[in-house]
């Protein structure tokens, strides 16, 4: 039997689900530093303005400021460097030929530990026009004012 392992998020791009219409969610690892695990357990990273590009057959993950550790002293790392996913060879080709063909873009959704290790949530988006963030925001308001005569009925 498989246990089910332990989720601890750190942080969600909320701005992805409003920029972008969000398709296909992959978990993939993330290939870090020493001191940049430390800097994930005090939950000091953003993943707002980040975004995945695929160079060589491999994926990185380009844009997420993950800030210096605070004792880390001579061993720290650089918060902006380009990190490396973790991913199956054809999930990677997958991506790449969705991206290349079709114009979407590779966003991170989620950061977040799994048993104990560092986890991405990625997924492909597609970008929003003008008049789709303000379908999303009028049924937002809609929703949270049913919700709020719902509380005081």
């Amino acid at each position: 039997m498989q246990e089910k392992l332990h989720v601890k998020p750190i942080v969600r791009n909320k701005k992805a689900s409003f920029n972008y219409f969000l398709s296909e969610p992959l978990e993939c690892g993330i290939e870090l530093k020493g001191t940049e695990i430390k800097s994930l357990r005090q939950n000091k990273v953003s993943i707002d303005d980040a975004y995945i590009v695929i160079k060589n057959g491999q994926a990185f993950i380009i844009n997420m400021n993950i800030s210096l550790y605070d004792k880390g002293n001579i061993f720290n790392h650089d918060p902006l460097r380009d990190r490396k996913l973790l991913m199956h060879k054809k999930e990677i080709l997958k991506y790449e030929q969705k991206t290349i063909k079709q114009g979407f873009t590779i966003i991170p959704t989620k950061l977040y530990f799994k048993g104990g290790k560092a986890k991405l949530e990625i997924a492909l988006g597609k970008g929003k026009k003008l008049y789709d963030k303000r379908e999303d925001l009028k049924q937002k308001s809609i929703k949270k004012d049913i919700e709020l005569k719902l509380k005081q009925y």
